[in-house]
């Protein structure tokens, strides 16, 4: 069993002396060692201006107020007043230039003549009309005038005070004095013509950030346009090439049936029709796309040497690779799953996910090795590409490219997934799921078989009689792209 001594007043005064002891060392440690927070910079940057202004108006009321008093001979309490005043003009110049420069002339008037009255009677010299600390004090409004206002305000605000100072000193002067107009009108020009240049390049520069901004997004809505109107093109040539399958099965059936009735020759007739009237708007719809840029090529990695060439498909992406070997980025190829014929529209979006992965890689991770790997599952196709760590730096690009944003638009046409990250040892991975449906797989193996069904029907079908048309399997394939 636990012991418990017996409780004295001995042992409650030691008990409560150690925790007063340890609260009060707690309490020294934290008023000594205490450090407030510091400000970020963005706070006391915005805040410096007006700590400086602020701080100038302080020395332009006590030095005004003792110029005026004790040199001007103007009454103390109406002294301080003019002082309040072009002290008080400085700081509202930070809200209100305006109003802050019709009270500091406000105060200029005020204290001149307050200053002349005491010349006539007295004949002393005074710097007059402007004093020292009133100088400054319009000086620094003039200076936040010229940089929060148009400068034809603050053109006319110069104007009006060297006409003010004109008028004063030059038309109802003085007995004697020190003038200070010719000085004043000077210093107040340099000010403001320094203001509305540093306005100007506050505009300047803010109007360039807003130019690049939206060059920026421009540019981006035009590589996206860009890209879209890439893959409407070969969809084209996709759909295009289905029509003239159409078009030459219409035309081939009626020869494969024995005595076929009226209506199947008629509803065949119709179709072949529709058939080659689609496939001459889809022309025109091609002609259109590709007049901005005809004579352009292929890029060389896709193995392409034409525009009109027929659209790839993962038939051929051994020679994707081998190109991209060929310009010394090392490619190995694997593939895993039962592979079966897929929709048009899914071969070739990945084979040109394929292609611009590995244009990355040979443009932004010089010396790595790159893997591919196509997973052909029940439910779509699986594509990843990925790379090591590059082994050196890479060149400078040459404006922004548009290779993942082409991948993005692909993937989402078929409504399929895109991933595109950095892996832990330093390389980078593009993974794409695309989806294909049941009856996409059934359509595309129909189509396959219907393909070699009319090669090898079309070289022995005779041309109908009475037809002026051109056959439609005499068509060149290159003249539906």
């Amino acid at each position: 069993m636990s012991r418990v001594g017996p409780v004295t007043r001995r042992g409650i005064r030691q008990t409560v002396r150690g925790r007063v002891e340890r609260a009060l060392g707690v309490l020294h440690d934290d008023l000594w060692t205490w450090r407030p927070d510091p400000l970020p910079p963005s706070v006391w940057l915005r805040w410096f201006p007006h700590g400086i202004v602020c701080l100038a108006a302080l020395g332009v009321l006590l030095g005004d107020a003792a110029q005026l008093g004790e040199n001007g001979r103007v009454d103390p309490g109406f002294a301080f007043v003019i002082a309040l005043a072009r002290a008080g003009a400085m700081v509202l110049a930070l809200w209100r230039p305006v109003a802050a420069w019709w009270l500091s002339m406000a105060g200029m008037l005020v204290g001149a003549f307050a200053v002349r009255a005491e010349m006539v009677a007295d004949g002393d010299g005074f710097t007059w009309p402007w004093t020292a600390a009133g100088l400054i004090a319009h000086l620094f409004v003039l200076l936040l005038l010229a940089l929060r206002v148009p400068t034809r305000v603050s053109l006319e605000a110069l104007a009006l005070t060297a006409l003010t100072t004109y008028l004063v000193q030059g038309v109802v002067g003085a007995s004697t004095f020190q003038p200070t107009g010719m000085l004043a009108v000077i210093l107040f020009t340099v000010v403001v013509v320094l203001g509305i240049a540093l306005r100007g390049r506050r505009e300047a520069r803010s109007e360039l950030a807003q130019q690049t901004s939206l060059t920026a997004e421009e540019r981006a809505r035009r590589t996206l346009l860009e890209e879209r109107s890439r893959i409407a093109r070969e969809l084209h040539d996709v759909v295009a090439h289905h029509m003239s399958v159409i078009s030459i099965q219409a035309q081939v059936a009626p020869l494969l049936v024995e005595n076929p009735p009226d209506e199947l020759r008629e509803n065949l007739a119709g179709i072949r029709q529709n058939a080659l009237e689609a496939l001459t708007e889809l022309r025109r719809v091609l002609g259109v796309l590709r007049s901005e840029h005809p004579d352009v090529l292929e890029e060389s990695e896709g193995g392409d040497p034409l525009p009109h060439a027929p659209q790839p498909t993962l038939d051929r992406l051994d020679a994707l690779v081998e190109n991209t070997r060929a310009a010394g980025l090392t490619v190995t190829t694997q593939a895993s799953g039962t592979r079966r014929p897929l929709p048009p529209g899914v071969e070739l979006s990945a084979y040109r996910i394929v292609q611009e992965a590995l244009s990355n890689v040979l443009r932004h991770a010089p010396g790595a090795t790159a893997r591919v790997h196509l997973t052909h599952l029940p439910i779509g196709l699986r594509v990843e590409v990925s790379n090591t760590r590059p082994k050196r730096a890479p060149a400078p690009s040459q404006g922004a490219g548009h290779g993942l944003l082409g991948m993005r638009e692909r993937v989402a046409m078929l409504d399929g997934s895109l991933t595109a990250h950095a892996l832990p040892g330093g390389g980078y991975q593009v993974a794409a799921f695309l989806p294909v449906d049941a009856e996409s797989a059934v359509d595309a193996e129909s189509a396959v078989d219907a393909e070699s069904a009319v090669d090898a029907e079309s070289a022995v079908v005779p041309e109908p009689a009475g037809t002026d048309e051109t056959p439609a399997h005499h068509i060149p394939e290159d003249d539906t792209r």
